[in-house]
């Protein structure tokens, strides 16, 4: 690869990092370019040179996140058996949690954004992550293969609000 490829490589992910973090501690609509480029070590026009706008930058920020989740998920498929499948799962996705709390949280708030553009990259990123859990659950012999999933996700978005309001407590289990 040419240096000048992998330094645009290298600062589409220092930029997008740097979005991540801003976006997660203001929000979207507060969030602006110049905090993004301010966190990144960089002017405002060098992030325009990558993202043509803040929307397009948060959906680049989003597909990141959506793809951690589902290359995560895939080894845990490709390595976990069958019988240790959903919680092999459940404790990849507590590491993403801890590891990539920003990520996390942008999602949340990416719920209530309503442009098109985002609204389906989220719509594409939880179809996804659906499929993956509901194939590997199936593939697994797991009974009621489409029920366990709706839990298993309902579950991680229980987890989401535990982690964001610092409730912990939400996710304990008594019996």
């Amino acid at each position: 690869m040419a240096k000048t490829t992998s330094t645009s490589i290298n600062r589409t992910n220092e930029i997008i990092s740097a979005a991540i973090e801003v976006f997660a501690e203001m929000g979207y609509y507060r969030a602006t370019t110049a905090k993004v480029a301010e966190r990144a070590n960089i002017s405002q026009p060098y992030v325009f040179r990558f993202f043509a706008t803040k929307e397009a930058l948060l959906v680049e920020a989003l597909k990141v996140s959506f793809a951690r989740i589902q290359e995560s998920f895939q080894q845990v498929i490709h390595s976990a058996p069958s019988e240790q499948l959903e919680q092999e799962l459940i404790t990849a996705y507590s590491q993403i949690m801890t590891e990539y709390r920003n990520e996390i949280l942008l999602q949340m708030q990416a719920q209530t954004i309503g442009e098109d553009v985002v609204v389906s990259v989220m719509q594409q990123g939880f179809r996804d992550i659906h499929s993956i859990v509901f194939g590997a659950f199936r593939h697994a012999g797991i009974e009621h293969a489409s029920q366990r999933t709706m839990l298993f996700l309902a579950r991680g978005m229980l987890c989401n609000i535990s982690m964001s309001l610092d409730l912990p407590e939400l996710m304990k289990i008594d019996d």
